[in-house]
């Protein structure tokens, strides 16, 4: 799947930011980030105008990472169709877009967020989709408001968990909600990453499957100050660079995530852990292997077939064959 904005949500955006200021949503936007440093949350985001700045910077960052997370749930469960979505923590609709381009089939969508500024661009956004147009957005915290959500074949809870105090009782809440698959989608930082551990331990204790990144359910063989992130490029609009008043035309948003299943999952094959290193004489990957062990491969030239696969391969693919069977 494209890590781009699709075409019909670009337009949307255009749409809603015409005639606004960019310097005045650069402003907002520094503003904002400034809070969730400082961990303030949606807080800082009041109004409008507040929200089209947010979703200018940030949409494009987490459609991306939320897009590369479901193509790796797809790789891992090519049967899973899901019909029905439930987004918390919404924002501006971010993650429920991704999951429209990634399955045909989601009819329900449905999301969570308490910022009222938020939840009426997700609306405004939404209304330019045949699909999303039925979206059913519920105002308030997420883990009061899914006590009475409906479940769903796939929950998606994306950059959320930093904002609650009790993140054990949001995602215990959001398995319960789960009847397919949840995923998880955190900061690619070592706090992210942290986060995304203890949600992940806490799930397999509830019973569930690991599908993604994870080939096993073993106990994460990384220590640091090494840490489990992946990276997803995303080219910037002009609109994008204007915003965040930047001349790079591309930006590398870097994630942690875990995908979870009630089904059992089947054989899975190791996940590329860093980019692979394809010198002359010879390639080098690290991968998580699914005895839940972590490995570094070297494979000479001279092994064309298995040289030519880690050549194709990219930070957090799948390394099928005789490199993930090593």
């Amino acid at each position: 799947m494209a890590s781009d904005l699709p075409a019909e949500l670009k337009a949307a955006l255009e749409r809603a930011i015409f005639g606004v200021s960019r310097n005045d949503a650069a402003q907002r936007a520094r503003r904002i980030s400034e809070t969730y440093r400082n961990r303030g949350g949606s807080d800082g985001i009041k109004d409008r105008d507040d929200a089209l700045a947010y979703a200018l910077t940030r949409m494009p960052a987490t459609y991306a990472a939320v897009a590369a997370c479901l193509d790796a749930v797809i790789m891992a469960l090519p049967d899973f169709a899901p019909a029905s979505l439930l987004d918390v923590g919404a924002g501006p609709g971010t993650a429920s877009w991704a999951a429209a381009a990634a399955f045909a089939g989601l009819q329900q969508f449905a999301s969570i967020d308490g910022n009222p500024a938020l939840r009426d661009l997700a609306g405004e956004l939404a209304a330019r989709s045949e699909r999303l147009g039925r979206l059913d957005y519920r105002l308030g915290d997420a883990r009061t408001e899914l006590t009475v959500a409906a479940p769903a074949d796939l929950v998606i809870a994306s950059y959320v968990i930093a904002e609650v105090p009790d993140a054990e009782k949001l995602v215990a809440r959001l398995w319960e909600k789960t009847t397919d698959l949840l995923l998880i989608v955190e900061p690619g930082t070592p706090d992210g990453y942290a986060r995304v551990l203890v949600a992940r331990a806490q799930l397999i204790a509830l019973g569930a499957h690991v599908a993604a990144p994870c080939p096993h359910e073993f106990t994460c063989p990384l220590s640091r100050p090494d840490w489990c992130h992946f990276s997803e490029r995303l080219m910037r609009t002009r609109d994008h660079k204007q915003v965040k008043q930047v001349d790079v035309p591309f930006e590398d948003e870097k994630f942690s995530y875990v995908a979870v299943a009630r089904g059992a999952v089947g054989k899975r094959a190791a996940r590329v852990l860093s980019p692979p290193a394809i010198g002359k004489a010879a390639a080098r990957l690290k991968l998580c292997m699914p005895d839940g062990k972590a490995a570094e491969v070297v494979i000479p030239r001279r092994d064309k077939p298995a040289y030519a696969q880690v050549r194709r391969l990219r930070w957090g693919d799948i390394a099928f064959g005789p490199i993930g069977a090593r």
